[in-house]
């Protein structure tokens, strides 16, 4: 069977734009929350998330002028001009993860590189301010609208900037997203005859209106924390009250383990399995048994027993139910060795990125690896009686590990987790 590993990445998040920015941020314990600054409508409950308004995608794309062959760069601010902010968005990770693998531009053979992007619904805020504008005047909606509010327009437009030609599509699965899209990369190498699949976790691009709707169902943090931002998202703690929204996107350059060899790829991490099955029930409701099901079978496609793994990168969004229905299916699966495991929440600093979080989330997870340090879980002021394993609190910590879970849950019952491994 091919081997699957990743050779480079980009991210793009309040904490940080660049992969040492990031890994600082994450280490240092800091958080990413703020008040809302793009969302002007009090009436909105929602107050306090990872805020990207100010990001400048012209700006970015300046920055290539030196590093971009002159065709790449030509279309890369064709397709961005004017484009919502998640397409622009994965445009940039995506060049940045394309460079950071050190991937020709022009040697490669476009048929075998993939383009998969995770998300669905991602460009929410512009449809609905399109949608303003036409209750006005119809003829005054972006003229590019029937393109720019289809999530194929992520995928195919990274495809035109990079020159890639082989499959090209996008997945969705909720919060699970771009751990779905995982699953098909590595189907794409190893079944599809593709060497590289470049996937996208693209910024899930918030309208008020959707945050007011996360409120109305109670999924989301609104009451405790608006003058206390950077406080609000707590996985573990007893005050946690809902998840905290957060704009953040991240791209994840896999390859074929020999095709990376060849070229003398630097290397980040192998990816053994990658495994998705459902509760079969349409609401939020988390499931110990459909995530316990779901990290079995992830270890069992791995070849890899659970007293091997020796950390677990948690969904862990601070909600009351969730952080705790994870945490006994971790029990339920690692039995006794639960207590040898370590678990980090990066949605303490950074929010819950929904749609690419577990894209995000596999960066922190590679630095952290590669480092050889985990990154705190913060804002546990009174641990959870339930939680009585090692979830890092408060602190970073010296950690050599080999074998890690990367766990993503969505609404809808969708359930996905991926084993990583040095190499």
């Amino acid at each position: 069977m091919r081997r699957v590993v990743v050779t480079g990445m980009g991210v793009l998040t309040p904490l940080g734009h660049t992969l040492d920015g990031f890994l600082d941020g994450l280490l240092a314990g800091r958080s990413a929350i703020r008040r809302w600054s793009f969302v002007d409508d009090d009436r909105v409950y929602s107050k306090v998330g990872g805020d990207l308004a100010g990001f400048d995608p012209a700006a970015r794309v300046r920055a290539y002028d030196e590093r971009l062959p002159s065709g790449v760069l030509r279309r890369l601010k064709r397709v961005i001009r004017g484009a919502p902010m998640s397409t622009a968005a994965v445009q940039l990770t995506s060049v940045d993860a394309w460079l950071d693998a050190g991937l020709p531009f022009d040697e490669l053979d476009a048929e075998r590189v993939a383009v998969l992007v995770g998300g669905h619904n991602l460009n929410e805020r512009y449809l609905l301010d399109n949608h303003a504008v036409f209750l006005d005047e119809p003829d005054y909606i972006d003229p590019l609208a029937a393109l720019r509010m289809l999530d194929t327009d992520h995928a195919a437009s990274v495809g035109e900037v990079l020159g890639a030609t082989g499959a090209g599509y996008t997945l969705g699965g909720a919060c699970a997203s771009a751990n779905v899209a995982m699953r098909a990369a590595l189907d794409e190498i190893r079944h599809h005859d593709h060497d590289v699949v470049v996937l996208g976790g693209s910024p899930l691009d918030f309208s008020p209106m959707g945050l007011h709707a996360m409120a109305l169902m109670g999924a989301i943090t609104f009451e405790s924390f608006n003058d206390e931002p950077e406080r609000a998202s707590r996985p573990y703690d007893t005050r946690r009250e809902g998840f905290v929204p957060s704009h953040g996107g991240a791209t994840l350059v896999l390859e074929e383990l020999e095709h990376a060899r060849a070229r003398g790829a630097r290397i980040y991490g192998e990816l053994l399995s990658c495994v998705a099955l459902s509760d079969g029930n349409h609401l939020p409701q988390p499931s110990q048994e459909g995530q316990a099901r779901t990290m079995r079978r992830a270890l069992r496609e791995a070849d890899v027993a659970a007293t091997d793994i020796d950390w677990i990168s948690a969904h862990a969004t601070s909600t009351p139910l969730g952080d705790l229905s994870e945490l006994r299916a971790i029990k339920e699966v690692f039995g006794p060795h639960v207590q040898e495991l370590r678990i980090n929440a990066p949605k303490s600093m950074l929010g819950h990125t929904c749609w690419s979080a577990p894209a995000v989330e596999t960066v922190a997870a590679l630095l952290q690896l590669r480092a050889g340090r985990l990154h705190p879980s913060i804002n546990i002021d009174e641990l959870d009686p339930e939680v009585d394993v090692d979830v890092c609190r408060g602190e970073a910590r010296e950690h050599r590990g080999e074998l890690f879970l990367k766990n993503a849950f969505g609404f809808g019952g969708i359930n996905c987790c991926a084993v990583w491994r040095r190499v």
